[in-house]
């Protein structure tokens, strides 16, 4: 007699094999956006080990993981196009585990500065890579769940690498948080490699120079921000690295207009609806890691919270975005783009400007509410802001508009680091020096950190809505 049952349907093995993609290309985007998280949690074990990393230095460490991914976001979506997505994730996969290797070994700075930036070079390969083998597993029809569920984990990246590092960290040394993500990525590699799909190869031209004068000109940016306070304001190093920066944007302006393939295409800025929610982007980031970088080393310095408390601590942020962006596109379609963002930037800056006021005494329910304040500004900015990106973009260049977004956010995020961190350093060391505690001092510069944040925020915000009106009055009717 013959057996019946041979093989499962093919329907069913499909819908698994769909299943396990998806899980697995959430899992890789998850991965590398946590490291960006749980990095600020390691700071106080950092600043205090033998490498003795000055403010500065302690920057440049954050920094440096988030810069070379912005920069190269763009540049890896178009090497995925001409040498195959699958093959560029597997390839930024091995090379972040290797980067968080070199990390986890690190017995100097420069060594520890090389591993962030491999680690990142890394995440820029994968995260374009991970989009288009999702939406070319998705049937018809489902991409739009598919998308949903990548946001969605590329959201919850901060949060598990916040509850993640704190679990490590309240344990073990800064070392063991890089040493965990080797195994990740390994693992995810081969994952993977079994289910993936190949996704055909495109026509894509690298424009190597306008990547190159873009990473350098953000470099010379973060260098003249960062270094200020060490070298002086108005020392040869700072005052010739924010010239050379405007110099090399200019050039990178300029490249983009004659080049036949630019990573970036300057004229699309023309467009005002695309400006604008390019900038709002960076700014809704640049005011969230501005205060992902003060809040793990507030609470642990001035509340004398554990690692773990700490990364236990901002957990309902992240929860508390996710649930406000379900909605945040909707009120965004009944009271217009412009209200929507416009008052979720307020809602950042007021919940920057509260928690200015937050010290020792502070009680964690009343921190907390500070917090989801952010929380409901970043979850109904959001939604809006990408998709007016995307909605803005003509559909031949879609590749270009979704690594707008993640180079948007990234360098936003490099940039409030940046800047707040720079503040911190300056006014703690101004604070100190003139006798006072270690934690009043710090909660003084934390409080000015977070007001100068919020003010830029504030007033970036309104060109940034005005910019959205515009682009609504010159839409198409319909479009």
């Amino acid at each position: 007699m013959t057996s019946t049952m041979t093989s499962p349907p093919p329907v069913r093995a499909a819908s698994g094999r769909r299943r396990s993609v998806t899980v697995a290309m959430c899992a890789c985007v998850l991965v590398a956006q946590s490291l960006v998280a749980a990095m600020n949690l390691a700071i106080p074990k950092i600043a205090a080990s033998g490498l003795h990393p000055s403010a500065a230095q302690l920057l440049w460490i954050v920094d440096t993981y988030v810069l070379v991914f912005a920069g190269l976001l763009i540049p890896a979506g178009a090497l995925g196009d001409r040498f195959g997505r699958k093959g560029v994730l597997l390839t930024g996969l091995g090379v972040f585990a290797a980067g968080t290797l070199l990390s986890a070994l690190a017995n100097g700075l420069p060594v520890l500065l090389a591993g962030r930036a491999v680690s990142g070079a890394g995440a820029a390969l994968l995260v374009p890579a991970t989009m288009s083998v999702l939406l070319h597993a998705a049937p018809p029809g489902r991409t739009a769940g598919a998308v949903a569920a990548w946001s969605t984990a590329a959201g919850l990246g901060g949060m598990a690498g916040n509850a993640g590092g704190a679990l490590i960290l309240q344990y073990l040394p800064w070392q063991a948080l890089f040493g965990a993500y080797v195994p990740l990525g390994l693992a995810l590699l081969a994952w993977v490699a079994a289910v993936a799909p190949r996704v055909p190869r495109q026509t894509a031209v690298l424009d190597l120079p306008g990547s190159a004068l873009l990473v350098l000109g953000a470099t010379a940016l973060l260098f003249g921000i960062i270094e200020g306070p060490g070298l002086g304001w108005t020392s040869a190093a700072v005052t010739g690295a924010f010239a050379l920066a405007v110099v090399l944007f200019a050039v990178f302006v300029r490249h983009g207009l004659r080049a036949a393939h630019p990573v970036l295409d300057p004229r699309l800025f023309r467009i005002p609806r695309l400006r604008a929610g390019t900038v709002g982007i960076a700014l809704t980031f640049f005011g969230m890691f501005s205060l992902f970088y003060v809040n793990a080393q507030f609470l642990q310095y001035v509340k004398g919270y554990s690692p773990l408390q700490t990364g236990c601590a901002i957990v309902p942020l992240a929860l508390g975005m996710m649930a406000v962006t379900r909605y945040g596109m909707r009120w965004a379609q009944r009271a217009g783009e412009a209200r929507a963002v416009g008052g979720g930037l307020v809602l950042i800056a007021a919940g920057l400007l509260l928690l200015s006021t937050a010290d020792a005494g502070t009680p964690y329910v009343l921190y907390l509410a500070f917090l989801l304040v952010m929380s409901v500004g970043a979850g109904l900015a959001m939604p809006t802001l990408s998709h007016a990106i995307v909605a803005s973009v003509p559909a031949r260049r879609s590749g270009m508009g979704s690594g707008l977004q993640g180079a948007a956010r990234e360098l936003g995020a490099a940039l409030g680091i940046a800047v707040v961190g720079t503040v911190l350093s300056v006014r703690f060391a101004a604070g100190t020096g003139h006798g006072a505690g270690t934690a009043a001092a710090f909660t003084d510069a934390t409080a000015l950190g977070y007001r100068i944040a919020a003010g830029a925020v504030l007033v970036v915000g309104g060109a940034v809505v005005a910019g959205l009106r515009t682009g609504a009055r010159s839409a198409p009717a319909g479009g």
